[in-house]
Parts: structure tokens; sequence; C-alpha cells
């Protein structure tokens, strides 16, 4: 087990500071926060592998940070390098550098080919690549058009981002010149804070594959023996931001909220891994893709190390104690390093050797240089075959997914017409006859619950929900059908009542009345008109569907 490599650079102070305020201090590999007499602040001093003030240079961060993992990784080890601090807190410039003061990534470029050069006894075969992650998507930096591309897992690759162009390469300057060429594609934007801000994550790649050289002079071929591939990458991370303090809004905004989160996923892996083997639990590398992308990295098999970047002015305080305590806690991480050898075919090198040995036999003689020439451009063809092998892949697999994801809408689609088409409505002559007419014999016109019992000759209409309800209900002519005189006489004990003006006396009464045949079957006709239209326009749009997709599976 190794543990990951942390570092603290202080850049240098933009504005002087105030006499009475405070400061950093940096003393032997240590960093504490001072009051302005040299009082040092209780609980706010840190210790890291290696600090370093604001007269340290590009090239003395490489030789202390850098130089041992750029060597481990032409012998097959996995490698990381990668800066983390606020924004304008020097982060860039330590990658990049300058003409007068190379980053780190160009002085890596350097150093990886000349250990090349002075390794005799191997063959090697270096390809690289450029991405970014701006606002959660992951773009080619190589090739413009080539944007929100998808992470993936093999056994045999690990994780990966499927698509992403990769260039063989013979020399530094031509790796320098895609750098170049990737940079000018790179999201960048000026805020309050700086007026080059990066936008994006970014992650430069170098797959160096190295295999013995064969034994000529013994007829011995090594095309069986084991093939080294590491993979190193060089990480410079957009900075944390505070919109009170870069002003950003709009398009900037929404990137700051991105680049914020995304570092925060990371924050959260790196306590995970801080924390003990049984206390640890899962650690959530898939929560953003750049903890996912540099997960080999994070708790993997890959040294690694880490340079959190400072600023030193006083308004900067909280954000360089939140940067300290990151730095702090990535310092208990620790991973388990191992060279990566493989025994199948799966390196690219191993594939290409068998179809170039033939031509590089022909090679031999004259021309030499231009032939070699000719040999890495059969390598970059195919590489880019083997590219476009693998992004077909990866679209038949998404073709496959939509296509099953099509197959069970129209099975729903299926079901949900079935259903409305067994919904077969009674018939209107049926209904119309049991509402309005009387049948004694038939036992299905009586309300059939607890609460009612109908005697044998009871006259049971049902309501219809669809009946018209009349303002008022009909009054008799007479009331011979009720009761005559004498019993009337009889019943109110001789008073005598004129029946004609208690029939016109009499108020009126609201009742709800029978249903109308006629308002029934017009309203019951229009409902059976609506579900029909309902099940056609289902049924269309069912075979409309089936249509599109076959025509989407053959195309």
């Amino acid at each position: 087990m190794e543990r990951v490599c942390v570092a603290v650079r202080v850049r240098p102070h933009r504005s002087a500071e105030n006499a009475d305020g405070f400061q950093w201090k940096v003393d032997n590999n240590r960093i504490s926060l001072q009051r302005s007499q040299d009082t040092p602040v209780p609980g706010i001093s840190f210790p890291f592998d290696h600090v370093l003030d604001e007269k340290c240079s590009n090239g003395l961060a490489y030789e202390l940070l850098a130089k041992e993992i750029i060597g481990a990784a032409v012998e097959g080890f996995n490698g990381t390098v990668f800066a983390y601090g606020q924004t304008s807190s020097g982060k860039t410039y330590t990658m990049n550098g300058s003409e007068c003061d190379p980053g780190i990534i160009f002085l890596a470029v350097k150093d990886i080919f000349a250990k090349v050069e002075k390794t005799s006894d191997r063959e090697f075969l270096i390809r690289v690549s450029y991405m970014e992650i701006y606002n959660e998507e992951i773009n080619d930096l190589f090739t413009v058009g080539n944007q929100k591309l998808q992470i993936h897992e093999s056994l045999e690759r690990g994780v990966f981002v499927a698509g992403l162009r990769e260039e063989i390469v013979n020399s530094p300057d031509k790796v320098l010149n895609l750098i170049k060429n990737g940079e000018a594609n790179r999201h960048f934007g000026e805020t309050n804070m700086n007026a080059r801000s990066s936008r994006s994550h970014t992650i430069f790649r170098m797959v160096i594959e190295s295999k013995a050289k064969d034994n000529v002079s013994c007829n011995i071929s090594s095309s069986d023996d084991v093939v080294r591939i590491s993979i190193l990458n060089l990480v410079d991370l957009a900075g944390s931001e505070r919109v009170a303090k870069t002003g950003a809004g709009g398009v900037r905004l929404k990137e700051g909220k991105h680049i914020n989160k995304s570092l925060m996923m990371l924050a959260n892996v790196i306590n995970k891994l801080s924390e003990g083997g049984k206390q640890r639990g899962h650690i959530p590398y898939r929560d953003s893709k750049l903890t996912r992308i540099l997960q080999p990295a994070l708790g993997g098999n890959a040294k690694t190390s880490i340079i959190c970047t400072v600023a030193p002015e006083e308004i900067h305080i909280e954000e360089t104690k939140g940067t300290l305590q990151f730095a702090s806690r990535a310092k208990k991480i620790t991973n388990c390093v191992q060279v990566n050898e493989i025994l199948t075919d799966a390196a690219l090198l191993k594939r290409q050797k068998l179809e170039i040995e033939e031509l590089r036999r022909k090679l031999q003689g004259s021309h030499a240089g231009i032939l070699e020439q000719e040999i890495l451009k059969l390598r970059n063809d195919m590489l880019k075959y083997e590219l476009e092998k693998e992004k077909l892949a990866t679209e038949l697999e998404e073709e496959r997914r939509l296509q099953k994801e099509r197959n069970l809408c129209i099975k729903d689609q299926q079901l949900k017409t079935d259903d409305i088409s067994n919904l077969e409505p009674p018939e209107f002559d049926e209904v119309s006859s049991r509402g309005c007419s009387r049948d004694d014999d038939d036992d299905d016109d009586v309300f059939k619950n607890a609460s009612f019992k109908a005697s044998p000759n009871a006259f049971v209409v049902k309501r219809s929900n669809y009946s018209m309800q009349p303002d008022r209900s009909p009054l008799s002519d007479t009331f011979g059908d009720f009761a005559d005189e004498d019993t009337w006489m009889k019943m109110n004990k001789g008073y005598k009542a004129d029946l004609n003006s208690l029939l016109f006396s009499s108020p009126e009464r609201r009742v709800q009345s029978l249903p109308s045949q006629e308002c029934s079957s017009e309203n019951y006709l229009r409902e059976i008109e609506n579900i029909r239209s309902q099940l056609k326009k289902v049924t269309d749009e069912r075979d409309e569907f089936e249509v599109r997709s076959l025509q989407s599976v053959f195309l």
C-alpha cells in the first residue's frame, strides 16, 4: 500500500497586504495562519509532504511531485497528478505553465520520451487523448464535434470514455502541438477574480504500452511475452468559486454551479477514502463523471500526487482553510500500486505487431525516416478503425436498449386497446324497455338489495343517469281516485271543504320524476359514439407507433 503524495503551493501576492492583518507562513513543509506580529492562530496549522512558497518554480514542483510518477509510468505503473484549489489560485499555471516557466504537463511529456529513448530493451507505443468535463458533459478536445461522450467499464480496459479520439505519437513535439490545439477548444471565461478562468476540468491522458524486444540473433519471437500497459492522467481541475466574489451571472453562474457540484462530489469521495477500512462503507464514485474517471487514481492501483494551490490574500482565508482541510484528508488515502501486465491480445501494441512486422523488414535500408512516418500513419489508421469499431458497438447496444423500450411501449398500448375493445355496451332497446315499461314477471326490474324488497305486483322503475328532471309533478284532475265526499266528512267529523278550492289552493310540489325516453336515448347514443371514437383513435395511434418502430429498426 502506498499513500497519496499531497503538496500545497502558495501563489505570489497580487496586492499589498495589510500590515495589521493575517498572513500564511510556510515553514519546513508546514503552513500555518499567523497574525501581524508572528503570533500563530491556534488550530490552523497543517503539515504536508511538501509545502511550496511563492518563490517555487514549476520545475521544482515537477521534480518534487511528478518526476517519480512519470518514471513509474514508463515502467508500467498507473499514475495521476492533479491540481486542486479555488479559482485564480494558480492551478492552470502549475499544470500548463508559460514559455519562461513550463508546467508539469510539458515537463512530463519531455521526460517520458527521454526515458523511452534510454530504455533500449523494450519497444514502446504511446497514444494520447485530451478531454474536458464541461457542465457534467465529456467533450473531446482533439475533435470539436465529438461531444457528450459516455463512460464505460470493461475487464480489460477498466474505466474508459467510449468514442474518445486517441492519437499515436512518436515525439514530444507532436504531443505538444496536439495539446496546443486542444487548449484552443477548451472553455474559458472572464470573472471578477480571473481574466481567463477555466470553466471546465481537463484530463490529458497518455497510454504507454511496452514490450520486450525480440531476440533476432536467436530467431526467437516474443509475441507471447507480457505487455505492460500504464495510464498517466494529468488533470487540471476548475477552481471552486463564490458568486459574491466572482460576480458570475447567466452562463458563468451555471458553469460555476456545475464546477462546485463536481468538486463537492470529489471531496465526498476523499472523505470516504480517508476513513478507516471498516467504517468506509460505500464510496460514491458514480456521483459525478470526474470521480468516475479518476476512480483508479483514488483508492485504486495508481501512484497519485495532489497539488493544492492556495491564495495568500487575507480576503481568501476561508477558501484557503477549506483547501487545506481537503488536502489533510487526502493525505490519509492509500492505493494498492502494481505493475499492469497483460497476457491477452487486448493490447494495441500486440495487435499491431504482426501486421507491421513484414512492413518493417522492407523498411530497413534507405529512406528509413520517410518509411517510419508511414508506419506511424498505418498505426494511427488502425487505431482509428479500433475506435470506430468501439463506437459502432456502443451505438448497437444503445439501439437494442431503445428497441426493447419500444417493444414494451407497444405491448402496453396493445393491452390498453384490448381492454377498451372488451368493453361491450348493452343494447339501447334493452335499457329503454327497462326504464320506461312495466314487466310484472321480470325480476331483473326490481332493486335487489338488503334495504329494499319489492312486493310481487309492485311497479318499479330504475332511474337512468341521463334522465331530465321536470320542474313540478303533475296533479290529478279529480280527487275521485282518493276519496268521495261521504268518506271525507267521516274523516273530518262533518267538516265540509270545497274540493275545487282545495285543489287550486294546494301548492305545487317539486319532485324528481321518471326519465324521458327521448332524452335518455339521445344522451346514451352520444356516449356510445364518444367511446367508439376514442377506441378508433387509440387503435390508429397504436398502428402508427408500430409502423414508426419498424421503420426505425430497418433504417
